[in-house]
């Protein structure tokens, strides 16, 4: 039995999102809780009962171009100022002053944008498994090129024909069976690999996504899965219905946020945490060393045993740090 509060709506930022929410109104700061790729608001389910039933407010959008919001048909409205002033839309919408913004994978590189952009409106940030990086020295599509070549997932992402949309859509059941998994154990990393900004991976980490799901077969896959059949069915009839091109127009603004961002101070000049899952390929612990530089208020924590799924992989521990640091932090 899945449960999650009944799913509301507000026009905001010239879209219509919609959100859950839970937890007294009186609670402040609320947390709010950002979804990655390819994700929903469905992902902290966890998390919004867990922190509702601790009495802290709780409001997780399905982001721009996910789920029950809209997906609007330019690229470019799917920069960091859209994502960002969706959020603070949001507040508005529920008359917020200030919250606490927790984000996941491609969530947590708006969550730490927010401060940088809107300081006034935020209290903390919290990435789970996404570090806050400066920003890149040169194009990141240049750099995940030259580091990963050019079948790496979001180098080709960049491409107008929009052959990974088609290949995740026509393979939707495909392509959550073999995401949504608890990762083998891996070897330690070799020190000397230095993260690039936008994915921490190694340079021997898989990374040619669509090929690899156009490919996969469950039958020969020995990873757990980490979600119940009623779960992944969640999943499935939400991405059959949207597609996945909502969400992959995120990556398809790199380029643009880094010519945007220039000129941005990067430090983040609130209370923030950072959760690192010991065995994410993609974003690893090590991604986030020195962010200490840029966020001076941080704090890190490990959930041993973790892959890239971590909300969702180890969600009571997840949740539990999230209240504990709350409380420590907002009384």
């Amino acid at each position: 039995m899945i449960e999650i509060p009944p799913l509301q709506f507000a026009q905001v930022n010239g879209i219509r999102m919609g959100f859950y929410e839970a937890g007294p109104k009186t609670d402040k700061p609320p947390m709010v809780l950002c979804h990655g790729w390819p994700e929903l608001a469905f992902s902290w389910r966890h998390q919004i009962k867990a922190l509702s039933e601790a009495g802290i407010r709780v409001i997780a959008p399905d982001q721009r171009g996910y789920g029950s919001s809209d997906r609007p048909e330019q690229v470019e409205d799917y920069d960091m100022e859209h994502l960002t002033g969706d959020l603070v839309g949001l507040l508005d919408h529920l008359k917020i002053d200030k919250a606490i913004f927790v984000g996941h994978d491609w969530g947590g590189f708006v969550v730490w944008q927010m401060p940088l952009r809107h300081l006034d409106r935020v209290a903390g940030v919290v990435g789970v498994n996404t570090p806050h990086w400066d920003r890149a020295p040169m194009d990141p599509i240049e750099l995940f090129r030259q580091r990963f070549g050019d079948q790496m997932y979001i180098v080709q992402f960049q491409n107008p024909a929009r052959e990974p949309d088609r290949i995740f859509g026509s393979r939707v059941e495909q392509t959550f069976d073999a995401f949504m998994r608890k990762p083998l154990p891996r070897p330690p990393e070799k020190p000397g690999e230095p993260p690039v900004a936008g994915v921490g991976a190694s340079a021997k980490t898989n990374l040619a996504f669509p090929q690899m799901i156009a490919a996969y077969d469950a039958k020969f896959d020995p990873r757990t899965p980490i979600l119940s059949a009623e779960e992944k069915k969640v999943f499935v009839d939400t991405f059959t219905k949207t597609g996945f091109t909502g969400g992959i127009n995120w990556y398809r603004n790199f380029t643009r946020n880094w010519r945007r961002a220039e000129g941005l101070d990067h430090h983040v000049k609130v209370p923030s945490l950072m959760i690192m899952a010991e065995n994410d390929a993609v974003l690893p612990p090590s991604a986030a060393d020195g962010m200490e530089k840029l966020v001076p208020d941080l704090e890190k924590y490990l959930v041993k045993d973790s892959g890239h799924w971590t909300q969702q992989e180890k969600p009571d521990e997840v949740s539990a740090k999230l209240i504990e640091w709350r409380r420590k932090r907002f009384g």
